[in-house]
């Protein structure tokens, strides 16, 4: 994640600490419950993205599980995951999003984020929204998650077409409403792909008016039902990154306190940096700083991002379905995690050995750690390949 709020506007949120090594006092924190300093951003617990089913109510483009209607066979049952629940405690993983399919549509939801807050695990929650009515809203804040992210692609004609069911729009609204009225904290998520892009824009205008704080912008990885999708023209990613950054500068000058973010894009960072200097901003170094302690990609996936499927098998990140790295239902997570026998693994975790091309000879490989190895993957064949999606120039890279 790219923290635009605080990089290019200096704007503190609670996640910083965890982001880039820093503490930070800020209104939120104070409520908040704040993550903490590592030493260094490769020695970090995963941040687990848990798939807990692929059922789902949607039937959205771009879905990396490829999700739908009715039940999938050998999905964990909830003894199984409550026992998983204890060894990520045991590991020490600091949160775990709960994600699907539809994570509302697992009965078990809830007792599993109670057992998982019970061992000092702070819950997320990802969601499309339509399910969410007032006594569901009410379980969410009662349950404990501290944050509840909310799929939302634009208005109501882009959002229906994109998630694939009529009327989906006014459900997730009406959803995004309910949680904010019982003061869940909760914010948007939109993947950027070349339908929904032009709706940024009005995303801004929708969480001012509705009084919503927080904003993902996701680039788009064509993983699952996504490979349908053609990544977006870099060309057409810089001038939406630039609406990013320009939407939310106005917005905290406006004295709206919105938390901003774009996610599985690293490149986002090395540009962010390029702006903040052209502008001749005195923080610039200051930031470039922070996105070198980061790394970028090179501690995401398979470092500081890890996933578990609904049946119980572990991936470098939650786009690698295609590659297990071993079954929960087999050994414990923390032992397939610290695994030095795993050859992916290991390469990720040294990858700078192995990257080639322009993502080999960037001067913000540091900063930005090659972005996402499985995108490139995808694209090309080859893990190893440069990031097809960024955008910065051969100039700005120092080529």
């Amino acid at each position: 994640m790219i923290d635009v709020s605080y990089l290019y506007c200096g704007k503190a949120s609670a996640s910083v600490p965890h982001r880039y090594g820093e503490k930070v006092s800020c209104p939120e924190c104070d409520k908040d419950e704040t993550y903490p300093v590592s030493r260094a951003a490769s020695l970090r617990r995963p941040i687990v993205v848990w798939n807990i089913t692929k059922t789902c109510n949607l039937r959205c483009r771009h879905c990396y599980t490829d999700s739908g209607a009715g039940s999938y066979a050998g999905e964990l049952r909830t003894e199984e995951a409550l026992k998983v629940i204890e060894d990520l405690a045991f590991f020490e993983v600091p949160a775990v999003l709960f994600s699907g399919g539809e994570p509302l549509l697992r009965k078990d939801l809830f007792g599993l984020a109670d057992s998982a807050r019970a061992r000092g695990i702070r819950t997320i929650l990802s969601t499309n929204g339509s399910l969410i009515s007032s006594e569901v809203a009410e379980k969410i804040r009662s349950a404990g998650f501290s944050y509840v992210g909310v799929s939302l692609d634009g208005l109501a004609a882009a959002h229906d077409r994109f998630r694939g069911v009529g009327g989906a729009f006014d459900q997730t609204l009406s959803g995004i409403r309910r949680l904010i009225a019982v003061g869940q904290k909760t914010g948007l998520r939109l993947t950027m792909t070349d339908s929904t892009m032009d709706q940024v824009d009005v995303i801004f205008d929708l969480i001012e008016k509705e009084g919503i704080r927080r904003v993902c912008f996701y680039h788009l990885v064509p993983s699952g039902r996504g490979k349908e999708i053609f990544c977006v023209k870099p060309g057409r990613i810089r001038e939406k990154v630039d609406l990013i950054f320009e939407r939310t500068e106005t917005l905290l000058r406006k004295g709206y306190p919105v938390e901003v973010l774009t996610v599985d894009h690293h490149a986002d960072g090395p540009y962010l940096y390029l702006k903040l200097k052209g502008k001749g901003d005195p923080r610039a170094e200051e930031v470039y700083r922070h996105l070198a302690w980061n790394g970028g990609g090179a501690n995401s996936s398979g470092v500081g991002i890890a996933c578990i499927d609904a049946e119980g098998d572990v991936h470098p990140d939650q786009f690698w379905s295609h590659y297990s790295l071993g079954s929960v239902r087999e050994r414990k997570f923390g032992e397939i995690w610290s695994n030095p026998d795993e050859p992916l693994l290991e390469k990720l975790r040294h990858r700078r050995d192995f990257i080639r091309g322009r993502c080999e000879a960037c001067r913000f490989f540091e900063a930005c750690g090659g972005s996402l190895r499985v995108r490139a993957e995808i694209a090309t064949g080859d893990v190893w390949a440069s990031d097809p999606a960024c955008y910065l120039t051969d100039e700005e890279i120092g080529l």
